[in-house]
């Protein structure tokens, strides 16, 4: 399937993803919104993806934020719609059962601040910076970025720049949390695919339990702690776990099947 706003590429099961509007910083418009839907769900199906690189296209722009002049005229419920579609979206990154990695690439403000905090970490280039800046548009972040960026950087540092919409760079970033690695830009992708290439060589039901397990965490319609034993118990029934205990005790490399 061919994209207006999204160019991919799959190589030993790194899919990446690249959000292809430089001229405008990559903002997050319709057609991109609805194509990154799409996109999740080939994720999701298609079994040659292991895991995903999700970055924007060009050197100065990861996801600069959505585009403001589709919110324009938009009514309360009108809103509220925008903001839950957004929501599902990256829900849908977020609840991937195959590690999604951001590569930050310059600018990662307001619906793109969203967007890298949806996947499961981020690596930041040295030139990243990230914001939630829409106080500056009389609005609040609608697509999940007051929730994220509470439980990655904490509640004060988080609402600090909320209210302020201010911006950090990568070094703050990765002080902060926000961020698990900072390179030179030449070596973001390298980095990530270096990261990718080992969990891909893991169990992939067994990464799946630790995406699951982990997001339920902060879900308050779950116990994190029973989402726990339930994906370890179901880890047993599964061929991997017979595959990975049996060349533990034989000192030999496991080959994992997904199965």
């Amino acid at each position: 399937m061919s994209y207006e706003t999204l160019l991919t590429s799959l190589d030993n099961g790194i899919f990446t993803i690249t959000i292809n509007r430089p001229d405008k910083l990559n903002a997050l418009n319709k057609t991109v919104m609805q194509e990154l839907d799409q996109m999740m769900d080939e994720v999701y199906s298609n079994a040659a993806i292991q895991s995903v690189i999700l970055t924007g296209a060009g050197p100065k722009s990861f996801v600069a934020g959505a585009d403001i002049s589709e919110f324009v005229g938009l009514s309360t419920e009108q809103g509220q719609a925008l903001a839950k579609k957004g929501q599902d979206i990256f829900f849908k990154i977020e609840r991937s059962p195959k590690p999604v990695v951001a590569c930050v690439n310059g600018f990662a403000l307001g619906g793109g601040c969203e967007l890298a905090m949806s996947c499961h970490f981020r690596i930041a280039s040295e030139n990243a910076k990230f914001g939630q800046p829409e106080v500056n548009l009389g609005l609040i972040p609608g697509y999940g970025g007051t929730q994220r960026l509470v439980q990655l950087i904490g509640k004060g540092r988080a609402l600090e720049l909320l209210m302020s919409a201010g911006m950090i760079d990568a070094s703050t970033a990765l002080q902060y949390g926000l961020v698990n690695y900072v390179v030179p830009q030449e070596e973001l992708l390298n980095k990530a695919i270096g990261i990718l290439q080992v969990i891909n060589s893991k169990a992939p039901l067994a990464v799946a339990g630790c995406i699951a397990a982990a997001n339920a965490v902060w879900d308050e319609s779950k116990d994190g702690y029973a989402t726990e034993v339930s994906a370890f118990g179901t880890c047993f029934g599964t061929e991997d776990m017979k595959e990975g205990t049996t060349a533990f005790l034989e000192k030999r490399k496991a080959v994992f099947t997904g199965k």
